[in-house]
């Protein structure tokens, strides 16, 4: 098989996970430094940022995205949640920041110009259903970072997004459970490069309060049951994706540790988690690159 046919073959996953992408961030980096552009990237929830910045070929954006910004006095705390906002301000961290001049100033025209298609995914919050947005639906800068907000918007600690009349939640809610597996198989790509951002020995549990979000989310059931049902669909995926990698069709990028949680604001420790998956990432490019048809 030519080895232009392996990479070609190939799509690049990137997982969720909050700030735990500080760690995955670096896998970002390392395959840019190695030259790695994969034809066709997906990602959810944190793994839509991580999306974009690979994309967009922006190593150091990457970094930042999961690090410093988490100083940024907008980033959001208990005050923006309380003005309806959000814990994490998402308005002004997805919409607002990448504008030029701002802080984490976005390379639209780099990605604009990247041939790769992609895809983030969103979880309407009425129907149930998982939305895709991908090339075609994201022209312009502000319609990318809406979906990649959409995307990334965490139940309860963020209000929902409205897009096309529709409104949406995290992506991790929907059909995979938090890794976007089914619509790279959905465009027809058998070999997978995925970002993972929880140990190998990691397996949900179900809710401990199911009450709660019944509760909760008394008006929208769809929200209640997937979040309630997320687990199973997550632990379906992951054994899915171990025996996928045991028939060496996939290749699993896994954190050797996770020092981190999904809502981690201290720098010093984000910083500290970006080296140490930067680092893995190094170690495992020489195999990644024998995956992918291209040592």
């Amino acid at each position: 098989m030519e080895q232009t046919n392996l990479l070609n073959r190939t799509a690049l996953l990137f997982e969720g996970g909050g700030m735990r992408a500080s760690y995955t961030s670096g896998m970002v980096v390392a395959l840019l430094e190695a030259g790695i552009h994969a034809p066709f990237v997906a990602g959810i929830s944190a793994g839509a940022s991580n999306t974009a910045n690979y994309l967009s070929h922006d190593g150091p954006r990457a970094r930042e995205s999961f690090t410093d910004f988490a100083a940024d006095p907008n980033f959001g705390d208990w005050r923006t949640f309380l003005r309806g906002k959000g814990l994490f301000h998402a308005e002004y961290i997805y919409e607002r920041a990448g504008q030029p001049g701002m802080p984490l100033q976005f390379d639209w025209d780099t990605f604009l110009n990247n041939p790769a298609q992609f895809r983030v995914g969103g979880f309407d919050i009425r129907s149930g259903e998982t939305v895709w947005w991908g090339n075609d639906d994201t022209p312009t800068m502000p319609k990318l970072m809406r979906a990649v907000r959409a995307s990334s918007t965490m139940p309860i600690v963020m209000p929902p997004v409205e897009i096309g009349g529709r409104t949406y939640v995290d992506g991790a809610l929907g059909t995979d459970g938090g890794v976007p597996l089914s619509v790279a198989e959905a465009n027809g790509y058998d070999r997978f490069l995925v970002v993972m951002t929880r140990e190998r020995h990691y397996f949900k549990k179900p809710e401990k309060f199911p009450k709660f979000y019944r509760t909760y989310f008394r008006k929208y059931p769809a929200v209640a049951d997937a979040l309630l049902t997320r687990w199973w669909r997550y632990n379906q995926t992951k054994e899915k994706l171990l025996e996928l990698q045991r028939e060496g069709k996939a290749y699993l990028f896994i954190p050797e540790v996770m020092p981190v949680a999904n809502g981690e604001r201290d720098v010093r420790k984000l910083s500290a988690t970006h080296e140490q998956g930067l680092a893995q990432a190094r170690r495992e490019i020489r195999a990644i690159k024998e995956f992918l048809g291209l040592a």
